[in-house]
């Protein structure tokens, strides 16, 4: 527990993250505030780069917000899972490729104000197409396009995912796509 939150109560438990009542102490002294706080194990987001450049990106239908987004394949980590693991099986499992190599590229918060889940970026390279290793409730297309294609989507507002953004971003600013 931090120093302000002075009482914390779990209220629900769910597959992918848990949800805690907390109490938390106003910063003016005035009183005790009620939160609720998303209790997230954390998770992957993998930059996928062929040997010719572009990025393997894809299209995945999801059905909590009734769209089909570009996305950077991701996925959440298992108890006790080594975040680079992850990042290589949700690789195969999203996409159909392996990686040789897998190179930590950030970590950042997703949604600091009411979640802990902490997202792992993995740049992956050496690429061999394995195939796909869907889980049943997911619907995704893999779809190779250039980097500045991407970065296109990015600046037209076609691609919407934040930890997608967030990464392809990070990975540009560091000019490791030169």
């Amino acid at each position: 527990m931090n120093d302000r939150i002075t009482q914390s109560e779990r209220i629900f438990d769910g597959v992918k993250f848990s949800v805690d009542r907390i109490q938390v102490a106003a910063t003016d002294g005035s009183g005790i505030v009620s939160r609720e706080r998303v209790v997230h194990p954390g998770a992957v987001i993998v930059l996928p780069i062929l040997g010719d450049g572009r990025v393997v990106m894809i299209r995945v239908h999801r059905f909590i917000v009734g769209q089909t987004l570009w996305e950077l394949c991701a996925g959440t980590l298992e108890a006790g899972e080594d975040p680079a693991d992850c990042a290589g099986r949700e690789l195969i499992e999203e996409t159909g490729y392996r990686a040789d190599k897998l190179v930590k590229l950030s970590e950042f918060y997703t949604s600091p104000g009411f979640s802990t889940e902490l997202m792992h970026a993995y740049v992956a390279t050496g690429l061999t197409h394995v195939g796909q290793q869907l889980e049943p409730t997911e619907d995704i297309t893999v779809e190779l396009l250039a980097m500045d294609d991407v970065l296109e989507m990015i600046r037209d507002g076609r691609c919407r995912d934040g930890k997608t953004i967030a990464a392809l971003l990070h990975y540009h600013a560091l000019g490791l796509n030169d």
